[in-house]
């Protein structure tokens, strides 16, 4: 096994995926010659050829339709949107077309597209390349929502994605793009979207998270006194979601605290309370806690991590819902 970061196992889960199969393309802003903005696609133009790793304009909704189309033909085109706040441009294409056309067409059609989005604040970036809209994205039947956290899922839950029949809005959090490395298998594997991870095992309280909140987390349990025992769930799929398994761990502990990065009102944060209310209300030992961002536009340098659900916020949150 390679001790890799979250964007070496991202490159190597598509360079793969591209020499198994011919039908899958690459397409975005600067992700031939330059590798990306991330350098996430470093070195696939120069091996795979600049007809399999596409620079196209600037103009999302041109890369998002191309795409839509290449999938409805057959092909299994990869779009970048280079920051999550540019998806915009490419709303309509994405939701009322690559969403909807197994519907459309009465499963005639489907659209096998991977959209990988850098998503989430933490590194020091202007305005709309901070944001974490995977609500929005969740929202809309007919796409699939994918935030993996560490470069084993990453690969994983990528090469998963690539091989879906449906569209898949893969979002990587930038902010542990290169942060943290592990063993990740040089043989190809798949892990199921919509299975959460127990991260670590706990009784007195439940904490969901996902995308780079995880690590706030565990540096939060770092912190907690050794009599708190807390079981941690990376939710990794937002759509479709492992309800069961919030479910089964609150009804085991009586207490959840939800952290995620994206404001606080409509965040997922908001439906996985909900389903904790409606199937584990008998159970609860205190209000579900929910620690996010807030409802403003993300805060430019100085006040980002003030913004951000930091390691003391989610702290705070434990121990007002321990002591309830």
């Amino acid at each position: 096994m390679a001790n890799l970061t979250l964007v070496q196992s991202i490159n190597l889960a598509l360079a793969q995926e591209m020499e198994a199969d011919d039908s899958i393309v690459l397409l975005g802003e600067d992700i031939g010659i330059n590798g990306g903005v991330f350098r996430v696609t470093d070195g696939l133009q120069k091996r795979f050829g600049n007809d399999r790793v596409i620079d196209t304009p600037l103009a999302e909704s041109g890369i998002m339709g191309f795409s839509v189309g290449l999938a409805m033909a057959g092909m299994k085109p990869i779009p970048e949107i280079q920051f999550e706040g540019f998806l915009g441009p490419a709303y309509d294409q994405l939701v009322n077309h690559a969403a909807r056309f197994r519907t459309r067409t009465r499963g005639a059609l489907t659209v096998p597209l991977t959209v990988r989005v850098p998503v989430g604040g933490g590194i020091h970036a202007p305005e709309l390349h901070s944001d974490s809209p995977e609500a929005i994205y969740a929202h809309h039947p007919g796409l699939k929502v994918v935030m993996p956290a560490t470069p084993y899922d990453a690969k994983g839950l990528l090469i998963s994605a690539i091989r879906d029949p449906d569209p898949v809005v893969f979002f990587e959090p930038k902010r542990v793009y290169r942060s943290f490395r592990e063993e990740v298998p040089e043989d190809e594997y798949t892990i199921e979207i919509g299975k959460a991870k127990v991260v670590s095992e706990g009784t007195d309280l439940t904490v969901v998270t996902w995308g780079a909140s995880l690590f706030q987390c565990l540096e939060a349990l770092d912190e907690l006194p050794e009599d708190i025992s807390v079981e941690l769930i990376d939710l990794r799929s937002i759509y479709p979601f492992d309800a069961e398994a919030i479910i089964e761990s609150v009804r085991k502990t009586g207490r959840c605290v939800v952290v995620h990065e994206a404001p606080l009102t409509a965040g997922f944060g908001a439906e996985i309370s909900s389903q904790i209310q409606e199937h584990c209300f008998l159970y609860l030992e205190a209000p579900v806690q929910r620690v996010a961002g807030f409802d403003t536009v993300m805060p430019y340098y100085k006040l980002e991590l003030d913004y951000l659900p930091e390691a003391p916020r989610i702290k705070s949150a434990i121990e007002e819902c321990m002591a309830y």
